[in-house]
């Protein structure tokens, strides 16, 4: 139960001692040993690469036929630049944070604050979610049931006990609890509390030293039952009576105290059981519902025993494959499981009799398992499996160290805030995506057109200052994209290289086809000069480029919902009219009829046609192979590990 107040002691300074090494040692080294890579930064990288390695290569190709033919080297390296500058992605990553930075915005109204704005695109992924019990799954609001007494203590005896083992200020739920069960609660004015000891989950208990109305020192102890009936010594028949009335309360779903009480803090004697109920939260059965609707699995990870933990679980359809993870970790407490150890993580519905260890140990066995996961805590002792999750989510309430190591820390308590958060990650992601393919379809129809051209017609398409206002008049509008409407998916998210290139080069191909089209057809029918030619392919990269975002953004035909934000239609429809305009008007460029500006116009509305096609022929081959890489994964599995279906597109990254 509650380690808050241990933790914020350890923080000035107190250690528990654990034999010869302390809990927060073990802690510090767990600390240090979490680590993995943000998925963001890899796929920025990725991208970045391909579109480099496409740049230099053309420009190679560029530069060398243009020295074949003995162009002015000068002119030719400043148009390789300057074509290599506005080729490579230098406004990805801005796009990309600002993106993020306002979806962050949008999590901190959901009362998810999130610490490092790449940790949203893997809140996006999340396909297992290992949740805390109190306070999360349940109310966090503890009555005392009806205690049991032993040793001839009364059960008002045992609760005073219980009530003096706890702190005098900052109580928690569960001191609180016990307080009023107190018949008189006046009646703790009468001792006072010399020192008082509190709670690590390593000792699992808190103790008091007291001094009574007579001036006599004695101490009283709480905690975990079989804890505080080990420091009695009891007798066989004690113990068996007192685990059976603890397994009793526990498949009620009880969680249970004991108390003792001793005279010189050696001999101990055990006064009693008080049990505590903590009703479960009145959305959270729903709440795993939707989570697992959206490919989400939810395990329970507890510290109390596997009774409660079976309990709770079958109220809030959990599942009943509840385990202690002790004899699956005993010994590895840096995380390195055996391989059927962690088949059995894998497979299990929840932890009970957890230690921070256990948890540390969990995420690295299910991160082994494939999976990304999402991992919630409250205290320092929780540090080292935030910081080893993707996603450490620390729940409202959580102390500062919590905080720091989690990627996501809530200002509401309850599973349903993290999944809020969960959904707009993904509709974050699918913006950065979007944003990521049209980027690089981008690239492939300027780059591979420009040099198509050179190479055939021995002509400069576009001029370096065009050069430059095309990207500017692409990407600075396109920041916008971080507020559009879109897709929400069903299952966790990812970035799938292959799809996203495959379908980037299909679109860019396609482009090179459409301008190239163009070009050949203004060359030989509207009679225009060279340098409204290149005002003519100027205005159709532009007019091009947005029309293909509206492609892109969307896995639906792109008329269908959900429909594109009014400040992206806006941005989109502005910097087209600047620049119809610039080519109309002859502003900075060489003047072309409005005539020829209309044409362009209907010309891209009907390439976007065939773009939209060709995706969803796209998307549809690349699903088509997915689903026979997974039946031939299946096939080679024993039959009880099949994972085709919400399991394995969690792993892929959705459909």
């Amino acid at each position: 139960y509650s380690s808050s107040v241990a933790m914020q002691g350890t923080m000035l300074g107190l250690v528990v001692t654990t034999g010869t090494e302390t809990f927060f040692g073990k802690t510090a080294k767990l600390v240090e040993s979490a680590s993995h890579v943000s998925r963001f930064q890899k796929a920025v990288m990725a991208i970045g690469r391909y579109l480099i390695y496409i740049s230099l290569a053309l420009v190679a190709v560029l530069v060398s036929a243009e020295i074949y033919r003995q162009a002015p080297v000068f002119q030719v390296i400043e148009y390789a630049l300057i074509l290599t500058v506005a080729s490579i992605p230098v406004a990805m990553p801005a796009v990309l944070s600002v993106t993020m930075a306002v979806g962050a915005l949008a999590l901190s109204r959901m009362k998810a604050i999130v610490s490092r704005l790449d940790s949203i695109e893997e809140v996006a992924g999340i396909d297992v979610l290992c949740s805390d019990k109190t306070g999360t799954l349940t109310q966090n609001k503890l009555t005392l049931g009806e205690p049991v007494s032993f040793s001839d203590a009364s059960v008002q005896d045992a609760v005073l006990a219980a009530a003096l083992a706890s702190p005098i200020d900052d109580r928690d739920a569960i001191d609180l609890a016990v307080v009023r069960g107190l018949s008189d609660e006046g009646v703790l004015e009468r001792y006072s509390q010399k020192k008082f000891i509190p709670f690590d989950p390593v000792s699992k208990r808190t103790e008091a030293e007291i001094i009574d109305p007579d001036g006599a020192l004695f101490r009283v102890t709480k905690g975990a039952p079989q804890v505080i009936l080990d420091m009695s010594t009891p007798d066989a028949d004690l113990r068996r009576t007192v685990e059976a009335k603890v397994d009793a309360f526990a498949k009620q779903g009880d969680r249970t105290l004991g108390v003792a009480r001793s005279s010189d803090g050696k001999h101990w004697v055990f006064l009693g059981l008080l049990p505590l109920f903590d009703p479960p939260r009145d959305d959270a059965k729903d709440v795993i519902a939707d989570a697992n609707r959206h490919g989400i699995t939810v395990k329970m990870v507890t510290g109390d025993n596997i009774a409660i933990g079976k309990h709770i679980a079958a109220t809030l359809g959990l599942g009943g494959n509840i385990l202690s993870p002790d004899a699956l970790v005993e010994g590895t407490e840096e995380g390195e499981l055996d391989a059927a150890s962690v088949h059995q993580i894998g497979e299990a519905d929840g932890f009970a009799q957890v230690t921070p260890a256990h948890k540390f140990a969990i995420v690295k066995a299910l991160q082994k398992e494939h999976h990304l996961v999402g991992m919630t805590g409250d205290g320092v002792n929780d540090a080292p499996a935030l910081s080893q999750a993707e996603v450490g989510i620390a729940v409202s309430g959580a102390t500062d160290a919590a905080r720091s190591a989690a990627a996501l820390v809530l200002t509401a308590p309850g599973l349903g805030v993290i999944i809020h958060a969960i959904e707009e990650a993904r509709r974050i992601f699918e913006r950065m995506n979007s944003y990521a393919i049209y980027r690089i379809t981008e690239t492939i129809r300027i780059m591979v057109f420009v040099v198509l051209t050179i190479l055939f017609y021995n002509f400069y398409p576009i001029t370096t200052v065009l050069i430059i206002l095309l990207a500017l008049l692409n990407d600075l509008p396109i920041v916008t994209i971080a507020y559009d409407n879109t897709w929400l998916s069903p299952v966790p998210t990812q970035w799938h290289m292959k799809r996203v290139l495959a379908l980037a080069s299909t679109l860019g191909s396609i482009g090179v086809i459409e301008t190239f089209g163009l070009l050949v057809i203004a060359m030989h029918f509207f009679g225009l000069t060279r340098a409204q030619l290149q005002s003519l392919i100027f205005l159709k990269l532009v007019v091009a480029g947005h029309l293909t975002l509206m492609v892109a953004r969307t896995r639906q035909r792109f008329f269908r919902p959900p429909y594109p934000a009014a400040v992206l239609l806006a941005a989109i429809l502005g910097t087209q009219s600047v620049a119809a305009a610039m080519v109309g008007f002859g502003l900075f460029v060489a003047k072309i009829p409005w005539v020829d500006v209309g044409f362009v116009w209907a010309y891209a509305l009907a390439w976007i046609i065939v773009e939209d096609e060709a995706k969803l022929i796209v998307y549809r081959l690349l699903s088509d192979r997915q689903r026979r890489g997974a039946s031939q994964r299946d096939a080679e599995l024993p039959d009880n590990q099949n994972v085709s279906t919400v399991g394995d597109q969690r792993r892929i990254g959705g459909p």
